[in-house]
């Protein structure tokens, strides 16, 4: 195990009167779910290696919101969203990167109107920048020349137009990269967006993530690459279902680089 890792609060960082770089958004998965922590940590390791400013609100964190706003609950989702842009704003926090889609695209589009005015990133593309400044160096590593294929999240594909930062990021990596029949503005959800993520399916004949998983097997891929805690978790059930977990391992495109790079 590398050294532990250093994640400050932005509490600290206020007591010595000093403004992070960025804030990391971690997000309820990226906090709570025991496999998003392993993504976070990754992006986490990142941050530290190529000497990033940055802090984490910590327990003055809360949900965005998007599940209540999704499944419907607009008063609980404007409660939970006002409360966090009166702790950004205190804060004075000018940018933003997480590692789920869904806070982006809520913090991104939903939080203006509210009062939240932020320059709001998703880890694919502020990694992507840090390459482009020279500071993270991106190499294949382990995954050199492996077939991959690369799952659009709705949030980040679809909703924000963001294609390249993934795909690039893999490319640097020089793996192969094999798309799925549906990808990039007619890829295919996962079936967690919506709120969706924390109910059951309703009846019909197929589930929509083995649907998706069954593209993401077509490939013959050995790995399938994510950039969002639910598709990981949706993508990873569905590998589960077919019993294909000992073959096929699903990893958020920041593991793949912090692993590539032995962080």
């Amino acid at each position: 195990m590398s050294e532990a890792i250093k994640v400050p609060t932005m509490a600290e960082y206020m007591a010595q009167g000093k403004q992070p770089e960025v804030l990391f958004w971690v997000g309820c998965a990226g906090s709570f779910d025991d496999r998003a922590k392993k993504i976070t940590k990754a992006f986490v390791r990142i941050l530290n290696k190529t000497n990033v400013d940055f802090a984490v609100l910590g327990t003055e964190e809360s949900c965005t919101g998007d599940p209540a706003k999704r499944a419907g609950n607009e008063f609980l989702f404007q409660m939970q969203a006002m409360t966090n842009i009166e702790v950004l704003n205190g804060y004075e926090v000018k940018k933003i990167v997480t590692a789920c889609p869904h806070c982006f695209n809520t913090i991104k589009n939903e939080y203006p109107e509210l009062g939240g005015n932020f320059k709001v990133m998703h880890h694919t593309q502020f990694l992507k920048n840090l390459m482009e400044e020279g500071r993270l160096k991106v190499e294949g590593g382990k995954f050199k020349g492996k077939r991959i294929t690369f799952h659009d999240p709705c949030y980040l594909g679809r909703a924000n137009g963001e294609y390249e930062a993934p795909r690039e990021l893999l490319e640097k990596l020089e793996v192969e990269l094999v798309e799925m029949k549906r990808c990039k503005t007619r890829g295919l959800c996962c079936g967690a967006g919506g709120a969706q993520m924390f109910k059951e399916p309703e009846k019909g004949d197929k589930d929509i993530n083995i649907e998706r998983t069954e593209e993401a097997l077509e490939t013959q891929s050995g790995i399938i690459a994510a950039g969002c805690p639910f598709c990981n978790t949706m993508l990873t059930d569905g590998v589960k279902s077919k019993n294909k977990e000992d073959d096929i391992e699903v990893l958020d495109v920041a593991e793949m680089i912090a692993t590539a790079e032995d962080l």
